[in-house]
C-alpha cells in the first residue's frame, strides 16, 4: 500500500512537472551571404552564443528550448516565413525590413525592428558596378543604359535616389530592370548587362573575384542604409527575455569579430563561400561599414524612407507608424545587462578603430587618411602601412621573394572609403606620396589640382612616379 502511494505520488509528480515544462521554439532565419547580417546570424549560430543567453530561472526553469536555424539569400522569402509563422526571428536590410513590416501589417499582425546589426549613416555598402572590360567610369554615363538591380531591395532603393540626383527620370533616361545577384554575376561575365546595382557585399565580390569594376559608392547618393534584426510582435510580447537573450548573443559576435576579425572573416568565408578578403573590408577595422546596433537617427530616417519608396513602387498601399515599428527597448535591455552604455553608442559615429604598427617601420600609426594594408597568403593577420606608397614598397618585396598576396586594401583620399585597391585609381604626387581614390575623375581632378599623375593599381604597385 505505501508503495503504491509512492508511484502514484512519482506519477503526479512527473505529469505536473511535464505539464510546466515547455518546449519554447527559436526560429531564425538568416541571410548568411549577406555577411553584415553575420553578427545576428551566422556567428551567433556558429558559435552557439545564443545558448549562453537564454533564460534558465523563473517562468523559464523548466523550459526546454528547440533552437531552429533557416538559411535565405534575400529578405523577400524570409519574410514569408515570418509572416506565416515559420520563423520568430530575421535579420535584413532596411528596404526589405520595411516590407516585412508592411507584409505583417496587411496579415493583421505586426513586426517589431528590434536593433541595427551593421550599416553606414552615409549609404556605403550599396554599390553600382559595371563589366570588368566596360569603359564607363561613372554613374553620369549610363545615361540610356541599362541597369538591373534586385528589386525592392535596398540597393533598389540607392538606385533610384542616384538617378534622381543626376536629374533622371527612371522610367526614360535609364532602363531599370530586376536581376538577382546570382544571375548578375554570370551577366557582369558575358557583358549581357551594362551595369548592375547590388547590396553587401556584392559591389566589391564582384570587382574582388575580377570580372567587374565598382564605379558608384552608395554613399555618393547620402542615403543611409543598413541590416539590422526584426521579430515577430507576438513572440516578443510572450518571450521579452528571450529577446533580449538573443540581442546578447548579437553583442558578443559583434565584441568577437571586432577582437578578431580576420579569424571571423575566415570563419565567414568557410561558411558562405564570400572570400575572407571581402568579409575583412566589410568588418575590419576602418571598414566598409560600421557594426553597430544603436538606433541611430540616420537609421530610422533608412526606414522611413523605405517605405515612403515602397508606396511609390505600389508594393505596399498603407503606411507604416516607423516609431511604433522601430522598437528599442529590448535592444536598450541588452545593452543594460552587457554592462554597456547604450545612450553613448548613440552618439558614436567612428568606425572599428585601426589600433595598429607600422608593419614596415614598427611605429604607431595615428593618421589614418592613407592607410593601406596587405593580406598575405599563409598569414593570420593583416599587414598594416602608414601610407600606400609604403605598403605598395613592401609589396614588391613580398612578390620578388615568392610571396602570394591575397589583397591590398587602400582608403580614398577624399572620403575615408575602404577600397580594393586592385579596383582602385591611385595619384602619384609630392615626394613620392602615393593616395587612393574609388572614381577616377575623383583622382583627375586630385592630380590637376597637386601636380600629380594619374595611375591605375598595376603601375601604382610597380612605383611609377608621378
Amino acid at each position: 500500500m505505501q508503495l503504491h502511494k509512492k508511484l502514484l505520488g512519482l506519477a503526479l509528480a512527473l505529469t505536473f512537472g511535464s505539464a510546466n515544462a515547455e518546449t519554447i521554439r527559436i526560429a531564425i532565419g538568416t541571410q548568411d551571404t549577406t555577411i553584415n547580417c553575420a553578427t545576428g546570424g551566422l556567428l551567433i549560430r556558429e558559435l552557439k552564443l545564443l545558448e549562453k543567453y537564454l533564460p534558465r530561472d523563473g517562468k523559464y526553469k523548466d523550459a526546454q528550448y528547440d533552437i531552429q536555424w533557416k538559411n535565405f539569400t534575400s529578405g523577400a522569402p524570409l519574410t514569408n516565413e515570418m509572416v506565416a509563422g515559420k520563423l520568430d526571428f530575421g535579420s535584413m536590410a532596411d528596404f526589405p525590413g520595411s516590407f516585412n513590416g508592411a507584409a505583417f501589417q496587411k496579415a493583421g499582425k505586426q513586426s517589431l525592428f528590434i536593433n541595427v546589426l551593421s550599416g553606414s549613416t552615409l549609404g556605403s555598402g550599396n554599390g553600382i558596378v559595371v563589366p570588368k572590360s566596360s569603359p564607363v567610369q561613372s554613374l553620369a554615363e549610363l545615361k540610356g543604359k541599362t541597369i538591373s538591380v534586385p528589386f525592392a531591395s535596398t540597393a533598389h532603393g540607392m538606385l533610384l535616389r542616384a538617378v534622381k540626383a543626376q536629374g533622371w527620370d527612371p522610367e526614360k533616361d535609364v532602363n531599370i530592370t530586376t536581376q538577382s545577384p546570382e544571375v548578375a554575376g554570370s551577366a557582369l561575365q558575358s557583358n549581357k548587362v551594362e551595369a548592375h546595382a547590388d547590396f553587401v557585399p556584392f559591389a566589391e565580390l564582384f570587382p574582388h573575384r575580377g570580372f567587374a569594376r565598382k564605379i558608384f559608392d552608395g554613399s555618393q547618393a547620402n542615403a543611409p542604409t543598413f541590416h539590422g534584426s526584426l521579430v515577430d510582435g507576438e513572440y516578443a510580447k510572450k518571450y521579452p527575455e528571450i529577446v533580449v537573450a538573443y540581442l546578447r548573443a548579437a553583442i558578443e559576435a559583434d565584441r568577437l569579430i571586432a577582437a578578431e576579425p580576420e579569424k571571423y572573416s575566415e570563419l565567414i568565408a568557410r561558411v558562405t563561400g564570400i572570400e575572407a578578403e571581402v568579409n575583412y573590408l566589410f568588418h575590419g577595422p576602418l571598414g566598409l561599414q560600421t557594426r553597430d546596433l544603436s538606433w541611430k537617427p540616420e537609421y530610422r530616417q533608412a526606414v522611413k524612407t523605405s517605405v515612403e519608396t515602397l508606396r511609390l513602387l505600389k508594393r505596399t498601399e498603407k503606411d507604416i507608424d516607423v516609431d511604433a515599428f522601430i522598437d528599442d527597448h529590448y535592444i536598450r535591455a541588452a545593452f543594460k545587462q552587457a554592462g554597456l552604455n547604450y545612450d553613448a553608442q548613440l552618439k558614436n559615429y567612428a568606425k572599428l578603430p585601426l589600433k595598429a604598427k607600422d608593419a614596415a617601420t614598427g611605429k604607431p600609426i595615428t593618421v589614418t587618411t592613407r592607410v593601406a594594408q596587405i593580406w598575405v597568403e599563409g598569414e593570420p593577420l593583416v599587414r598594416h602601412y602608414a601610407n600606400a606608397e609604403t605598403a605598395f614598397a613592401e609589396a614588391r618585396k613580398l612578390e620578388k621573394a615568392g610571396k602570394k598576396i591575397r589583397t591590398v586594401y587602400a582608403h580614398d583620399r577624399n572620403t575615408g572609403l575602404k577600397l580594393l585597391a586592385a579596383d582602385a585609381w591611385f595619384v602619384a604626387h609630392g615626394k613620392n606620396e602615393i593616395s587612393a581614390f574609388l572614381l577616377k575623375e575623383s583622382a583627375e581632378a586630385w592630380a590637376a589640382k597637386n601636380k600629380g599623375k594619374v595611375l591605375n593599381f598595376d603601375a601604382a604597385k610597380a612605383g611609377i612616379a608621378g
